[in-house]
């Protein structure tokens, strides 16, 4: 069990999904290159390889920040500027607050499956993405998908100090879309897909690769809040 602080940012502005990485940008830029949180590099060419606790997205097609455990703190170095408005793609933008939500959530394994939707997940590096399509069956290709999810969703769990002590069950129910990726100048999948996990996880938390710039976005799914299995 572990209760963590989520505070989700979102501006009344409309921004494209392939402006994140730009938006990332002009944000870091106001908050300052010294605030490692905001961009997890630690120098020119090294990167700090921990669960990203600020991750820029888009929600409802609006910039949205979102910020977890000490992320929540580090915020404010953004909104001490005097002006918040941003450029990006040749545009200013005006960022006015749509809505800001500060929660805490209890992270526990339950005895009971909850229902998500991830969108733009990125499983596959290069070297899995040969492992991956050389599977022939479905169903192979489900079971090698659900591992690396569960793998994803233990390593976020540790970016965030949370010792997962009882299994992890996981179930991709539907895959709804594979797309190709460009990312970082490489050729990968993102898989847009349903699954079931004993796991609570907040909604626009990210799992997956890139999660910084608004990959392997996690929804709860609608339609029952949890089911029993």
């Amino acid at each position: 069990m572990k209760k963590i602080r989520f505070l989700s940012v979102i501006f009344d502005a409309e921004i494209k999904p392939y402006e994140i990485p730009a938006f990332r940008g002009a944000i870091i830029e106001k908050a300052g290159r010294d605030n490692t949180l905001f961009h997890n590099h630690l120098a020119e060419d090294a990167f700090l390889y921990k669960y990203p606790l600020i991750q820029y997205k888009t929600i409802g097609g609006k910039p949205c920040i979102l910020c977890i455990e000490y992320g929540v703190d580090e915020i404010h170095k953004f909104f001490d500027n005097k002006s918040w408005d941003i450029k990006i793609s040749d545009r200013w933008i005006e960022m006015k607050i749509s809505s800001l939500n500060m929660n805490q959530f209890t992270l526990q394994v339950w005895d009971k499956k909850f229902r998500y939707s991830i969108k733009n997940w990125i499983a596959l590096n290069q070297e899995n993405v040969k492992k991956y399509i050389e599977i022939e069956g479905l169903s192979e290709k489900i079971e090698f998908l659900e591992r690396i999810l569960t793998g994803n969703i233990l390593s976020m769990a540790k970016g965030i100090d949370w010792k997962i002590d009882k299994p992890v069950e996981l179930h991709i129910t539907e895959i709804q879309d594979v797309r190709p990726v460009t990312l970082k100048g490489k050729k990968l999948f993102g898989f847009n897909l349903n699954f079931t996990c004993n796991v609570f996880l907040p909604n626009h938390i990210g799992l997956g690769k890139s999660v910084s710039v608004g990959y392997g976005v996690v929804r709860q799914r609608r339609e029952k809040e949890s089911i029993t299995e």
